[in-house]
């Protein structure tokens, strides 16, 4: 499964698949307990693979920050983002040295370092970018 299926959603906790869509909206499973939600297109959601942190050069996309996290723990799970500001500033600073302190808070390095944590245990660790030619392989 890619980071275009992917989903965060304000107000509610964790990750989410798209499964389809609806007249209204769509239809999202949780990654954490299963449970299925229907999203109006009122709700605030973004895509994973459209979310990227800011660098003092560029924006980084959020998969090359998970890839860097997924080979820093060999695989494994991160650090607890429920650690303290100072670690998770830390930790950060490990894995995308150049980010913009005034633009990314502590709060975004504990998304990251969740959704990192919960793709890893549903086995979602594939975060390179999804190949053009994958029409062509469907014919």
């Amino acid at each position: 499964m890619s980071l275009d299926k992917i989903l965060a959603i304000s107000g509610k906790p964790g990750l989410y698949e798209l499964k389809t869509q609806t007249r209204s909206g769509f239809l999202a499973e949780s990654l954490i307990d299963g449970k299925r939600l229907s999203v109006s297109i009122r709700h605030n959601v973004s895509v994973l693979s459209e979310i990227a942190i800011y660098t003092f050069t560029e924006e980084v996309p959020l998969r090359e920050i998970f890839e860097k996290i997924q080979e820093k723990e060999n695989g494994e799970q991160a650090i607890s983002h429920k650690e303290s500001k100072n670690k998770l500033e830390s930790y950060f600073s490990e894995i995308l040295p150049d980010y913009d302190e005034d633009r990314v808070y502590v709060s975004d390095m504990k998304k990251v370092i969740q959704w990192y944590n919960i793709l890893q245990s549903k086995g979602i660790t594939d975060f390179s970018e999804k190949e053009e030619n994958s029409s062509e392989e469907e014919e």
